[in-house]
């Protein structure tokens, strides 16, 4: 157990920091367009659709429904625990002062203010992601959770580089912005401490876990990632780059079952 433990906290620490690396890419281009930023996290929305459903989602279906004979019980329990991870989130966003404004033109001045408030929306991301990974690697017997890692390493980077990006706009320094995104990625361990904390309690509570994290996932990307590219009316280049991400997020869950 105390080899699982520490695999499951190097990993999330490592995904982390990742979101560190996104946010010193403010670095790489003078001026990142809000188009530019659309694509990416369209992309990594649809990275997270597939590493929810496959990594998280499916597999604590399979476990949860040999919990008992009759499937209309099993289903109760798997349903109740996805709808759960999601209410747990939408409760944590509605306690939690936070604004969904996503800033890609570097030239808009942003206030400090509503900088920190977008910062805290994507820092409430940072838990269920953690937990995802904790919960993962405290079920690794049955599933592969590596691919959970991967699927949320990728997600961080343009979320990292929002970070950066709107607090360059309200006239921080850019090693300000990427520091800020590294120490927000730091979020990402506490969550997986948690998962890993409570999943070993019992046998059935981790594939119950698995399903309530790949529900906040969900939400994560459904309430969260999605509504920041709404901004802007691309709908066939917002389309390409979910399916794209949701691809290559499948692949990657394949060939590491």
């Amino acid at each position: 157990m105390s080899g699982v433990f520490m695999q499951g906290l190097l990993a999330s620490l490592l995904a982390g920091v990742v979101t560190g690396i996104g946010g010193f890419m403010i670095f790489l281009k003078k001026k990142y367009s809000q188009e530019n930023i659309n694509c990416m996290l369209n992309a990594a929305a649809g990275v997270m659709l597939a590493a929810s459903f496959f990594a998280l989602l499916v597999p604590s279906m399979h476990k949860i429904m040999t919990f008992d004979p009759d499937i209309h019980v099993a289903a109760f329990w798997f349903c109740g625990a996805v709808f759960t991870g999601v209410a747990l989130v939408w409760l944590l966003n509605d306690l939690l002062p936070h604004e969904h404004n996503n800033m890609g033109l570097h030239g808009i001045h942003f206030t400090l203010k509503k900088a920190w408030l977008f910062i805290i929306a994507i820092t409430l991301h940072k838990l269920p992601e953690g937990l995802a990974v904790g919960v993962a690697y405290s079920a690794e017997e049955f599933m592969n959770p590596d691919s959970l890692v991967i699927g949320i390493a990728v997600h961080n980077i343009p979320e990292g580089l929002t970070i950066a990006i709107s607090l360059v706009a309200a006239r921080c320094s850019k090693i300000k912005a990427a520091l800020t995104a590294l120490l927000i990625g730091m979020v990402q361990p506490l969550g997986a401490l948690l998962g890993l904390l409570t999943m070993g309690l019992s046998d059935k509570i981790v594939p119950l876990g698995m399903a309530m994290a790949g529900g906040t996932l969900l939400f994560v990307v459904i309430n969260e990632i999605l509504p920041e590219t709404y901004g802007i009316k691309q709908t066939e280049k917002s389309a390409f780059a979910v399916f794209l991400g949701f691809i290559f997020m499948t692949y990657i869950s394949m060939v590491m079952e």
